[in-house]
């Protein structure tokens, strides 16, 4: 697929998303003056990297990872020597929940499936989900059920699946908020991240 189509079906499926009236978490978003996050990045790329839900600054700006969360990922993503822009960035739920809380199972399900289209329109090489929820989901949808393991096992390690497209790798790894709140985990995530190096 060229890269004009997949931006014009990755435009199809925002239109989607911002007129989603269907979801729970719209009534918030519009009360609030949030915006949809839907991802950025390139349609082209080998890595995408998947979170859960947007924050309160995404869903002001309308951009992933923009906030706290965002600046420790733009210093991992420095630390291989990659550009933002050359990788896709998303999160499973595309609209704020209240408060920041977790993601219910009707929410994940409902937003997976834009979450579904988008991989297959970037067609990427490795997938990195960031925390538990995104790691459940995609180890689920590529039928890893029964390698799910706590994160605090599973991150760096990588599993191989296949796709309608061809073979594909996951590796999970710990959200990077979570070293806001646990420092100690910030080595691990540099460490593990030098494991996508070789996908580059």
């Amino acid at each position: 697929m060229d890269r004009g189509k997949k931006e014009d079906l990755m435009h199809t499926v925002k239109d989607e998303l911002v007129g989603l009236e269907a979801s729970p978490l719209y009534a918030y978003r519009i009360e609030n003056d949030n915006l949809p996050v839907v991802g950025e990045g390139d349609c082209d790329a080998n890595l995408m990297f998947v979170g859960e839900a947007p924050g309160k600054n995404e869903a002001k700006s309308g951009r992933p990872f923009c906030g706290a969360a965002g600046k420790i990922l733009d210093e991992l993503l420095s630390s291989i020597g990659i550009d933002r822009d050359l990788v896709y960035i998303t999160n499973i739920v595309k609209d704020r929940p209240p408060e920041n809380r977790d993601p219910t199972t009707e929410e994940i399900e409902l937003y997976g499936t834009f979450l579904d289209r988008q991989i297959e329109i970037i067609q990427p090489k490795v997938i990195v989900p960031l925390g538990r929820y995104a790691m459940n989901y995609i180890m689920t949808k590529f039928d890893l059920e029964d390698k799910i393991e706590p994160i605090s096992f599973a991150h760096g390690k990588e599993y191989g699946a296949k796709v309608f497209f061809e073979d594909i790798k996951i590796v999970p790894m710990y959200h990077p908020a979570a070293t806001i709140y646990n420092r100690s985990l910030g080595d691990t995530l540099f460490e593990d991240f030098m494991t996508l190096k070789k996908f580059i």
